[in-house]
């Protein structure tokens, strides 16, 4: 943002002495309410200059003896304004000053090695030297970016301080110090200049997160990893990675290679693709999901099939009463617990085509008796597909991850009951025997929003999904709004963990990659703006577009 400065009058030289009381005064005033004054003669970088020893000895009278010189023209700078960002910061207090931006000789200093990565990354992106770790007492210059650890809360927040021609970002976790940096290079790129003051924020929600689907449509690695350029420059934490499907098993694999598609990621362009989501603090989250849209791996798989009373397979299902199929899916999740080390794993679980029927005892007679044998003389197909999810659970859990399933995963009237540390992630009612999120959440469920109302982006519209705008969710969604347009009560908030835009590529060929890219841009940045803030927006979706176009 460029500051506005006055043309100093000529009546300035008659009022020196006022001048120079003011700004000793406005260098002992609390940030906030000083007054900056910037002399003509140090020039267009924005930063004070002051004068030499022998300047001032000469400019003295009772040490030259000599009339008082011809005053310095001096500018002074209104209140500054918060940093325009999306999202938006949570709250800016003003100040007098000329604010920061990069200039030649600038650098990044850390307090802690733990922040080299951030201020490597952020030293590249804003054209300064990084000067590593120094201490609060070391050479700290006019011009410098600072980054600290320290303090208590939410390890995603982080103070930014705008002052005396310098910026210091701190924050009780290395999360937040870099989403400072996210915010000073939003305001670098689309103004030139970070406002005087200080910035204080943090995000409303933990879970900030976009889902691809590059199973049914292969993405390039270095697509995705332009996304998680995007994500993490917008504060997004969470790459949903979703691989397994009916149309394709898109990731290398040593344990089971004959399910892999041709098209397909290897494990070193997914490590690749893990190192760039890690470096700008996003967890990517993998999803094998089953025991539905398992396609691809029962091509290579066909004894696994699950086939109904008739002997007519069922497409995408494995057959749940065989332990070949555990133990297959089993192998996979074990499989990739290392290739994906982060705290989150999406089990699925949805759109099981044996609950779909009428009658699901009648129509699958072997997971009827499966069911029986298993949990008892009274026990459903429905149960049989709880234990399913549950032990698939207890095989991530042995990996020490937090596991979420699709809210159509789990069932009403079951005797057996998904595992309690299971988190929903909320898409749909449009299901056979849907549920309200409200029953979700008196259980005590936790949740994530991926509301198909307005977050979905499914490829060629199929069925009645159309393509979400940013406007309408901008205008319209909360994170409490979980299935269609109503939100439930306010006294659930808490357990609802944030949310996630996903992309599904139904069919595939509707879009190139750089269409998804394009068309998902503007959402994207509207997803995240309420997300981040609870409150509600106070630009215009005119003036929130705009600004979108002139941050890039």
């Amino acid at each position: 943002m460029s500051q506005h400065r006055r043309r100093p009058s000529a009546r300035q030289g008659a009022r020196r002495r006022a001048v120079i009381v003011a700004a000793a005064f406005a260098g002992t005033v609390a940030l906030g309410t000083g007054i900056g004054v910037w002399a003509t003669s140090g020039g267009g970088d924005g930063a004070a200059r002051q004068p030499s020893a022998s300047a001032r000895a000469a400019s003295s009278p009772a040490r030259s003896g000599a009339a008082t010189p011809a005053p310095t023209p001096t500018r002074s700078y209104p209140l500054s304004q918060a940093p325009r960002t999306i999202p938006a910061v949570r709250s800016h207090t003003a100040a007098r000053g000329p604010g920061w931006r990069p200039r030649p000789g600038g650098r990044v200093v850390v307090s802690n090695a733990a922040l080299a990565d951030e201020g490597r990354l952020t030293a590249s992106e804003l054209g300064l030297s990084y000067a590593g770790q120094k201490g609060a007492a070391d050479d700290v210059r006019p011009g410098d970016l600072r980054l600290d650890l320290g303090g208590s809360g939410d390890p995603e927040s982080y103070t930014m301080t705008v002052r005396g021609g310098s910026v210091r970002i701190s924050g009780p976790g290395d999360a937040g110090v870099f989403y400072g940096t996210r915010t000073l290079k939003q305001e670098v790129h689309g103004g030139g200049t970070a406002p005087e003051g200080v910035v204080r924020d943090q995000p409303a929600k933990p879970q900030r997160g976009f889902m691809l689907d590059i199973a049914r449509k292969p993405f390039t690695a270095g697509w995705i990893e332009s996304r998680i350029r995007e994500l993490g420059d917008l504060k997004f934490n969470q790459l949903g990675l979703h691989f397994s499907d009916d149309q394709g098993f898109r990731i290398e694999s040593d344990t089971h290679p004959e399910i892999v598609s041709r098209d397909h990621l290897t494990k070193a362009q997914v490590k690749e693709i893990v190192a760039v989501a890690a470096a700008r603090h996003i967890q990517v989250v993998p999803e094998i999901d089953s025991p539905g849209h398992l396609g691809a791996v029962l091509a290579a798989h066909p004894e696994l099939q699950l086939r109904n009373a008739q002997g007519v397979a069922t497409r995408g299902a494995i057959d749940i009463s065989k332990d070949a199929s555990a133990k297959l899916v089993d192998d996979l999740l074990d499989e990739y617990a290392d290739l994906f080390p982060g705290s989150y794993w999406n089990l699925g679980g949805d759109e099981y085509q044996a609950l779909t029927v009428a009658n699901p005892q009648a129509s699958y007679p072997q997971l009827a008796a499966a069911a029986r044998r298993e949990y008892g003389s009274g026990a459903t197909v429905a149960d049989l597909a709880t234990g399913w999810l549950n032990a698939r659970a207890d095989t991530v859990r042995a990996h020490e991850r937090t596991m979420r399933a699709w809210n159509d995963g789990f069932f009403r009237g079951t005797s057996v009951q998904p595992a309690e540390d299971l988190q929903a992630g909320y898409w749909t009612g449009k299901e056979y025997g849907a549920r309200q999120p409200v029953e979700y959440l008196r259980a005590g469920r936790k949740v994530l929003n991926y509301n198909d109302e307005y977050l979905y982006y499914v490829l060629g519209e199929p069925n009645t999904f159309v393509y979400p705008t940013g406007q309408r969710i901008y205008e319209q969604w909360i994170p409490r709004m979980l299935r269609g347009t109503s939100a439930v009560a306010a006294r659930y908030e808490p357990q609802i963990l944030g949310g996630s835009f996903a992309v599904w590529c139904d069919l595939a060929g509707s879009q190139t990659q750089d269409q998804v890219a394009a068309g998902i841009r503007m959402p994207l940045r509207a997803t995240i703006q309420k997300l981040w803030d609870p409150n509600p927006p106070t630009m215009s979706w005119t003036d929130f577009k705009a600004l979108a176009n002139r941050l890039g």
